[in-house]
């Protein structure tokens, strides 16, 4: 795979993650994202023994989009600071079945992990281990198609990072993201990959030396079905 860069300096390093592709290292042992940053440092920097890289935020397997790596430890540290005090802004696309009762709303919810099976539910507040899950989304188009029904793009602002956070708040809020084998009910059954109609499409965050605002970019406009949304296209 070549690298997608969409931005590199001394302290970090943005590219665009495809779909299908982990984050980091995981059961299935299949190529990471961390090793093909680590490859594309190795190789750009061959006097370099060993490239620092570290991994600052986590796309779900299936999604694609904005991923920062950071390239020093400074750079590791303010930027983990910035995600825990919550000032990195996290926007996505998002292709649910159905169509929202509302153009925008915020959805709070708590959520508990559940690990053997790798899934997250939503549970009441106050269970033990339960962690507050918080986004905004806003409808951007609607259309009906003749295999699945209306389909709605969505742009969704993360306001916390939990597992599979906007997967299962949609879900739980009658908008299952389309192809999701997990928390969408038409496509449970289905033994084929499916790609998950989710895009991380905008990273904004503070630079951890120079202390600009800088926002990056990624569009899903070569990937069913955002390709079907004239927002997109």
């Amino acid at each position: 795979m070549n690298l997608k860069v969409l931005y590199e300096d001394a302290q970090i390093l943005v590219v665009e993650k495809p779909p299908k592709i982990p984050s980091q290292r995981d059961k299935t042992g299949d190529k990471d994202m961390l090793t093909y940053v680590s490859e594309y440092l190795q190789e750009k920097y061959p006097n370099a023994k060993s490239p620092y890289v570290g991994l600052i935020q986590r796309l779900d397997r299936p999604v694609g989009g904005v991923m920062v790596f950071a390239k020093t430890k400074v750079a590791n540290q303010k930027l983990s600071k910035q995600i825990q005090e919550k000032e990195i802004e996290k926007v996505y696309y998002g292709v649910v079945c159905g169509v929202p009762d509302k153009n925008n709303e915020v959805l709070v919810d708590f959520l508990l992990k559940q690990g053997k099976i790798n899934m997250s539910k939503v549970v009441p507040k106050g269970t033990t281990n339960a962690k507050e899950a918080i986004l905004e989304y806003d409808l951007l188009e609607t259309l009906d198609t003749p295999e699945y029904g209306v389909l709605s793009l969505l742009k969704i602002n993360l306001k916390t990072g939990r597992h599979h956070q906007i997967r299962v708040q949609l879900s739980n809020a009658q908008l299952p993201l389309w192809g999701d084998t997990k928390y969408n009910k038409a496509f449970t059954k289905q033994k084929e990959w499916t790609q998950i109609a989710l895009w991380a499409k905008s990273l904004r965050l503070g630079h951890p030396i120079k202390k600009k605002s800088l926002t990056f970019h990624s569009s899903p406009k070569d990937h069913y079905p955002f390709t079907l949304f004239a927002k997109i296209r």
